[in-house]
């Protein structure tokens, strides 16, 4: 019941009241943007959504306009080049994912599940296979996100999206959204320009 139903509504109702409420924050961070740089204030990008079906999916702009495109920010040679001075900040915040409420209203995301891959992201993308972890669909926030985030290696992130595909109910979906406000709150796991930095500092 939860799964194929009272998720999709509750995911409406709260990114609805979510856009009302923060469309104050949204007119600043767009006034921002478009002061601090020149290019769009929204950056689309195709994702991989629910079995496998691609989105565009919607950030605020956080990088300049001659950024190569379709590639992760793990594998930019020295991605702090191209990040904004407002982007370094909507970063560290995670506010420029707040458009994707707007891909949560179009049904296209959930507020949890697994991170959208990119569409050329075929490593991620076999990894999740795995666990039946790209059946479902992608959310703003999930498991992997409150435990390391940027900081998690490819198979780990991939397992824990599993995990959650296995535990995914209403008690576990508050869980990770309540843990998401923690982990944003300390700035966990955001690592520019580093996929599995977690296990390199284990090692070093």
């Amino acid at each position: 019941m939860y799964k194929h139903f009272l998720k999709r509504v509750i995911d409406f109702i709260l990114s609805l009241i979510g856009l009302i409420v923060l469309s104050p924050v949204f007119i600043i961070l767009c006034v921002w943007i478009k002061l601090d740089s020149k290019g769009p204030i929204f950056f689309r990008q195709k994702r991989v959504g629910k079995n496998k079906k691609h989105f565009n999916i919607l950030k605020f702009r956080t990088m300049y306009i001659d950024t190569p495109k379709d590639m992760p920010t793990h594998m930019l040679s020295n991605p702090d080049q191209y990040i904004t001075k407002a982007g370094k900040f909507l970063r560290k915040t995670s506010l420029d994912e707040l458009p994707q409420i707007i891909n949560i209203l179009k049904g296209e995301m959930a507020i949890i599940g697994p991170r959208p891959a990119l569409w050329n992201q075929d490593d991620l993308i076999a990894e999740r296979d795995k666990y039946g972890a790209n059946d479902i669909k992608p959310g703003l926030t999930g498991w992997a996100q409150i435990n390391g985030r940027d900081e998690l290696e490819i198979d780990v992130k991939a397992a824990l999206d599993g995990e959650y595909v296995r535990r995914m109910s209403f008690p576990f979906d508050v869980k990770c959204f309540f843990g998401t406000i923690t982990s944003v709150l300390k700035h966990e796991g955001v690592v520019e320009g580093g996929t599995g930095e977690l296990h390199k500092e284990e090692e070093a």
